[in-house]
């Protein structure tokens, strides 16, 4: 069942996070499988005469963020609506807030929201629009908010805020993260451990294919003595950070650059009927004698692993083992795809052992072969035979893991 919180975070700004806890989601983008989870954060700042408001929810959740937000202010007195990004999970519930609001409040925004929000929503919504440059400064009350875009983080929409004199940084989707944590902040070590995973899939899957830009925009956030001076992120998802601020981004960073953890390994195969699973038993077998921490992801006739569970996995690993059947005369099916997304969204220079089993006739090492070469991965070698694996395959196996590390 959907729930809604609403927290006072600082006294002075008064500060409020209304964040609806959306645990009805099974697939964020109608393709990420998400059982854990998501939370949409808004924030509200009250300042005399001025009450901002940035960002909204998904549109489902309008009216329960409406009532929530009726109980913190009468929705005519919001004077502005920062929008960091567009996109409907955080613009959903924007049309029915300016029409409560009788369109009074001054919608803020970069050139491409404008132009996003019209196109999603009708003019209504942007005909007290004002648009800002990177770097713009603005006072609103006695704060001054400065503007700086973050484009490609994930859409070319995307800005974040920063409130000098309280060093607050409002950062929508840079920053956030899937699953519903049971605090709202970085208070509890334990509660961060177990959200940071969260965080590496929600980045690969969400911001992925345009990952370059992490790292680039993280660097221009640097530059501007932001991230060192910040007291409090504020995303639009998961967990408000104040105990560490710098935390999370050092978290992106290390995405962004696909830092692998010491002797993890990423095993992914198909086996429709055991003969490529007996290899992979061989090369799993080979690498605990090595001392390698080994994640396995296996499509079988009883097992269907998340796809994005798999792209989580892939920044930390040090390495990657692809097992595939052919299956008529192609990769199996589950694989091909599993690879094209990997390619897409988490593209790192990474060795990779393909490994692969065939009936009549060996296609898919060949074309694995062929994806790997058009990526920055590293293809260390590939071995592909007939049927159920020989002792020469056995060996030509332990050899080849061995190779990764070499």
């Amino acid at each position: 069942m959907p729930k809604i919180l609403v927290k006072r975070i600082l006294d002075e700004p008064e500060l409020y996070i209304i964040r609806v806890d959306d645990d009805q989601i099974r697939y964020f983008e109608a393709m990420w499988s998400i059982p854990e989870g998501i939370t949409y954060n808004s924030y509200l700042m009250k300042l005399g005469d001025e009450v901002v408001l940035f960002d909204t929810v998904k549109r489902e959740y309008a009216e329960m963020f409406i009532e929530e937000l009726k109980r913190l202010i009468d929705l005519e007195e919001i004077t502005r609506i920062v929008v960091h990004h567009t996109e409907p999970d955080h613009s959903g519930a924007l049309p029915q807030v300016l029409k409560e609001n009788n369109y009074r409040a001054q919608v803020i925004g970069t050139t491409f929201a404008k132009n996003l929000l019209e196109g999603f929503y009708g003019k209504d919504v942007i005909k007290n629009f004002k648009v800002v440059k990177d770097g713009e400064e603005m006072k609103i009350g006695d704060r001054t908010f400065r503007f700086i875009t973050v484009p490609w983080l994930h859409w070319p929409d995307t800005m974040i805020t920063y409130v000098v004199e309280d060093k607050l940084i409002f950062s929508c989707d840079a920053g956030g993260g899937y699953s519903i944590p049971e605090d709202i902040d970085d208070e509890r070590d334990e509660v961060v451990q177990r959200y940071l995973p969260y965080v590496t899939k929600y980045v690969v899957t969400v911001i992925g294919h345009y990952y370059k830009y992490i790292v680039q925009n993280i660097k221009k956030l640097k530059r501007l003595g932001i991230i060192d001076s910040a007291k409090m992120i504020l995303p639009g998802h998961g967990l408000i950070w104040r105990k560490d601020p710098k935390r999370i981004f050092e978290h992106y960073e290390k995405i962004g650059a696909g830092i692998p953890e010491k002797d993890k390994v990423l095993v992914i195969y198909d086996s429709m009927y055991g003969f490529v699973e007996e290899r992979m038993r061989i090369v799993i077998d080979e690498l605990r004698k090595l001392g390698k921490k080994v994640s396995v992801y296996k499509f079988t006739d009883k097992e269907n692993p998340s796809v994005a569970d798999i792209l989580g996995e892939v920044p930390t690993a040090e390495a990657l083992i692809i097992g595939a059947s052919t299956f008529e005369a192609d990769i199996h099916p589950r694989i091909r795809y599993t690879l094209f997304e990997i390619l897409d969204k988490a593209n790192y220079e990474k060795p990779v052992l393909i490994v692969g089993a065939f009936g009549w006739g060996g296609v898919a090492g060949r074309k694995i072969e062929t994806m790997i070469s058009r990526s920055k991965f590293d293809h260390v070698a590939t071995v592909e035979s007939r049927g159920k694996p020989s002792k020469e395959d056995e060996e030509n196996l332990r050899k080849a893991v061995k190779m990764l590390f070499s």
